[in-house]
């Protein structure tokens, strides 16, 4: 009786692997943040809260073979003194018009009140099209730019359902 249950423990371990196989995926995000005005929080100096969306555009980072195009994020941080914390959504829009959604959570450095280092980590929660069912995580990793800008190296593994 053990030989049969783990025998379909095996069949299902190998269709859940082909159903699911995963593709790693990397590229760069070049973003530019809307003006946004930090909220003090009253408790103690150099706290606040800001809410914010950024416009942003990809190369190299595709999906099944469609690349991203552009992306939104929308996000909150909290700031204390020249520490931050954000939570998060990326929409990303491919080449094929499909869009890919995920969640993502971090960490930034300030300096003089510019960010100088932002990363975390992502999650996929939602796609349409080639990105519908998809799964997959990663990483990222910001730099700012003399423009303003951030530029986000993003790394991770993906699966698409078959």
């Amino acid at each position: 009786m053990r030989f049969k249950t783990f025998l379909v423990f095996l069949g299902a371990a190998v269709l859940a692997t082909s159903v699911f196989a995963q593709t790693k995926a990397s590229g760069a995000t070049q973003c530019k943040a809307d003006p946004a005005t930090p909220l003090a929080v009253g408790d103690e100096p150099d706290h606040s809260y800001v809410v914010g969306k950024s416009q942003c555009t990809w190369s190299k980072f595709e999906i099944g073979g469609a690349p991203y195009k552009e992306g939104i994020s929308v996000y909150m941080n909290e700031i204390k003194g020249d520490k931050s914390t954000s939570s998060g959504y990326h929409t990303a829009t491919l080449a094929n018009g499909d869009k890919c959604a995920c969640s993502f959570h971090g960490t930034g450095m300030s300096k003089d009140g510019k960010l100088v280092s932002d990363g975390g980590t992502w999650t996929y929660t939602s796609g349409t099209g080639k990105c519908k069912g998809i799964k997959g995580k990663g990483t990222y990793k910001g730099t700012p730019n003399a423009d303003g800008t951030m530029t986000y190296q993003v790394d991770g593994d993906y699966s698409l359902p078959k």
